[in-house]
């Protein structure tokens, strides 16, 4: 039987891909600077591996980001108030959103646009698809 990834793990994963992923970077040019397989980068990505600090430091340097900047956010673990756990879920549910190639690329080019009119007409269009997808 496979043990689950832990929760910190996982998040720091997810923030290593959604910072490679801002700087369009491959998992295999990742791979090379850290001198490791892609395969291990998937792994990291995943949390399936666990990442050292000495490996965390070496990320923090290639992708140009403070080591703090992998725990952002991350799952303390604490039981929350009742009430509380559906916000938790939504902003696991955002980040692993902004993690994939097509939430970034969405985030880019909403960015770009620079008449807020026109920044404004966008979002009501997504929130009224949204709300028929329903």
């Amino acid at each position: 039987m496979m043990k689950a990834p832990n929760p910190i793990d996982k998040h720091v994963g997810a923030r290593v891909r959604m910072r490679r992923l801002i700087l369009g970077m491959s998992q295999g040019k990742l791979g090379q600077a850290l001198e490791v397989t892609f395969q291990q980068v998937q792994k990291y990505e995943k949390g399936a591996n666990r990442i050292g600090a000495s490996r965390l430091q070496q990320l923090a340097r290639v992708l140009d980001v403070p080591p703090a900047y992998f725990f952002e956010d991350a799952p303390t673990g604490d039981t929350r108030a009742p009430g509380f756990a559906e916000e938790e879920v939504q902003n696991n549910h955002f980040v692993d959103f902004l993690s994939t190639s097509e939430g970034l690329q969405l985030n880019r080019a909403f960015a770009a646009i620079r008449d807020a009119k026109v920044r404004k007409r966008i979002l009501d269009l997504v929130v009224s698809l949204a709300a028929i997808a329903e």
